[in-house]
């Protein structure tokens, strides 16, 4: 120790912080194209939303939705279970893919069905019986080894209870229900009952040409199981309490900030649209994202935001090139630190930003996510095309789908 330098000995007397690391653990596939042959349209098996539901009996427990079907899955380490002890030699049991154990010792029947000095010969020449057949045969048995593999297991699927493609999936605190949002309804599940929802929320006109905004997002509140909000296009947040009625057609408060006189434009209807909200863990904020900003909302205060987020203002002059190639309709997500303390948002080019929001903090931090932090980096990239459905356009072109970087296959990983 006295040859040990300071940095050394300092180390001895607190533990050195660290971060996270998230291993591999297991993969599975949610969804599968399907066809909907009543409305000729292909469903595509795009996952929209991932929700992690309540632990049990050290199981996970997931939901995950793509455009029209919502799938509840149990993910659970199980021993590897193996049949040992069988009639047939290994050569004759390998195309089975099981494993067997055969033993040798004199030319007669064996318990185990061998023979040590020759073979015989059968009908389908897959089964070697002698004439006059075995003495004896031993049953196989199933020996449990102490590997564990996970498993995933569709438990429930739900499904034919949405028009328009689902944007939002969110689990209640009862854990027992969950809702499902699309652009015009939200619609209210119990998980242990996949044949039939209900709407509790209806914004769709009688004349579809009256329509003026859709549902961008809908979130459960984190402790009160009878409260939930969703977002909007036109920038405004509805809080509904689900005791008032059966149709929550009035909310018991609306968020909504509003814009300057004589500050209005073209585009500001169209970055005012809420992409995602969230709930912070107490329950008495609310996170919003726009096109622009990030918001945080104080649920006791419906007069307007508590703070504002600029996420990449250096775009505001060049909303009308966003507007002509249609990335002004980009959706980005949000969301809030585990101890309430700091927000996270993405941008463009692998960018995401961090904000602290606590008194005095003026924290603003610009992170890129990539998988190696040290290539060269490619100017001006090919942006993808993308195809806007008809509602979309019915809404000034103000709501497109989800676009998200998930694959086909929903992935696990553990924390150490």
């Amino acid at each position: 120790m006295q040859n040990a330098s300071r940095t050394e000995l300092e180390r001895q007397d607190y533990s050195v912080p660290r971060h996270p690391e998230f291993r591999y653990k297991t993969e599975f596939q949610s969804h599968e194209p399907e066809f909907d042959y009543l409305k000729s349209l292909e469903i595509e098996e795009k996952i929209n939303k991932i929700k992690w539901g309540q632990t049990a009996n050290n199981a996970l427990f997931i939901l995950s939705t793509n455009d029209k079907t919502i799938k509840y899955w149990k993910v659970q380490d199980k021993k590897v279970k193996r049949i040992s002890v069988m009639n047939l030699d290994t050569s004759q049991s390998a195309d089975n893919g099981t494993t067997s154990s055969s033993s040798t010792s004199s030319s007669r029947g064996l318990p185990n069905g061998g023979s040590s000095e020759k073979s015989y010969n059968c009908a389908n020449n897959d089964l070697p019986f002698p004439p006059g057949g075995y003495a004896s045969l031993r049953l196989p048995v199933v020996v449990t080894g102490q590997e564990l593999n996970p498993v995933a297991r569709c438990r429930r699927v739900y499904a034919h209870a949405h028009d328009y493609h689902i944007n939002s999936i969110s689990n209640n605190s009862d854990g027992e229900t969950f809702i499902s949002a699309d652009d015009l309804r939200i619609n209210l599940w119990n998980l242990e009952i996949n044949s039939q929802s209900f709407n509790i929320v209806d914004v769709k006109p009688a004349n579809m040409e009256d329509l003026t905004e859709v549902i961008t997002c809908a979130e459960f509140h984190p402790t009160h199981c009878n409260t939930l909000a969703y977002s909007s296009s036109k920038g405004a947040i509805r809080l509904i309490d689900l005791r008032q009625s059966a149709l929550c057609d009035n909310h018991s408060k609306l968020f909504e900030e509003h814009e300057a006189p004589g500050s209005k434009s073209f585009f500001t209807e169209i970055i005012a649209s809420v992409s995602d909200i969230k709930f912070a863990r107490d329950g008495r904020h609310i996170l919003s994202r726009d096109y622009m900003t990030l918001k945080l909302w104080d649920l006791n205060m419906d007069s307007g935001p508590v703070a504002t987020f600029q996420v990449h203002e250096h775009l505001r002059p060049k909303l009308c090139d966003l507007y002509e190639n249609d990335s002004i309709f980009d959706k980005f997500e949000c969301c809030l630190s585990g101890d309430g303390h700091r927000l996270a948002t993405g941008s463009y080019s692998n960018l995401f930003r961090v904000f602290g929001c606590t008194s005095g903090n003026t924290e603003a931090t610009t992170l890129e996510a990539s998988r190696n932090p040290m290539r060269r980096q490619v100017a001006n990239p090919t942006r993808p095309t993308r195809t806007l459905t008809s509602l979309t356009r019915a809404v000034r072109r103000g709501k497109c789908l989800l676009y998200h970087r998930f694959d086909y296959f929903c992935h696990i990983g553990r924390v150490d």
